[in-house]
């Protein structure tokens, strides 16, 4: 889980793709082309790839499925996974959709302005580990503790959280008791810099 997980570049123009990794690569940035969202879902899902992409730089218009359907798809099985939206025929509609409705971290005119992808990459790469991160913590946690963790990490107190939840004021205390077991931390500073996928 390393801020350097590779970058996808997706666009049915084989030759732009190629050219936007490439870009990325001269960065420092490990890019990998793909044309068909379907290949580049396939590489995701692959057991034998070793890291995971943190961040996909995706066309609009694409035939065989445009953008923001593939960006629906990788949400839901990826959802620690940026994005970044490049497209030729910039409208406000779209520029609203890929960052209100799809999650989009930017939304890139082509020609792409390559300062400006390299820092939409690199905030997506950063965002996508903050995701993990925060992920690693909370997949050991019941129901009950996520909701409990969600509720602490945002300043309510014990009696708060017991009323919130229903619960009794020792309940609370020991799923808190098992969220600090389970992320071996040391108080609720520590348990709030986690849920902002903070290293501690």
């Amino acid at each position: 889980m390393t801020q350097n997980a590779p970058v996808a570049v997706l666009d049915d123009d084989a030759d732009l793709a190629g050219t936007v990794a490439r870009l990325l690569c001269r960065n420092g940035i490990a890019a990998h082309a793909f044309t068909a969202p379907q290949s580049m879902l396939a590489a995701l899902a692959d057991p034998a790839s070793s890291e995971p992409f943190g961040c996909v730089v995706s066309d609009i218009q694409m035939g065989q499925m445009d953008g923001f359907a593939f960006a629906d798809a990788l949400r839901a099985r990826y959802p620690a996974v940026a994005l970044v939206f490049m497209t030729a025929w910039p409208t406000t509609a779209h520029a609203v959709d890929a960052v209100r409705r799809h999650g989009g971290l930017d939304y890139l005119e082509k020609p792409i302005d390559e300062t400006r992808l390299i820092a939409a990459v690199a905030e997506g790469l950063a965002w996508s580990l903050r995701k993990r991160r925060i992920t690693a913590v909370t997949d050991a946690f019941t129901r009950r503790e996520r909701e409990v963790f969600d509720l602490l990490v945002r300043g309510h107190s014990n009696k708060d959280i017991a009323e919130r939840l229903a619960i009794s004021a020792r309940t609370v205390e020991d799923h808190r008791a098992a969220i600090v077991a389970k992320t071996r931390t040391n108080g609720l500073a520590q348990l709030v810099s986690l849920s902002r996928g903070e290293a501690i």
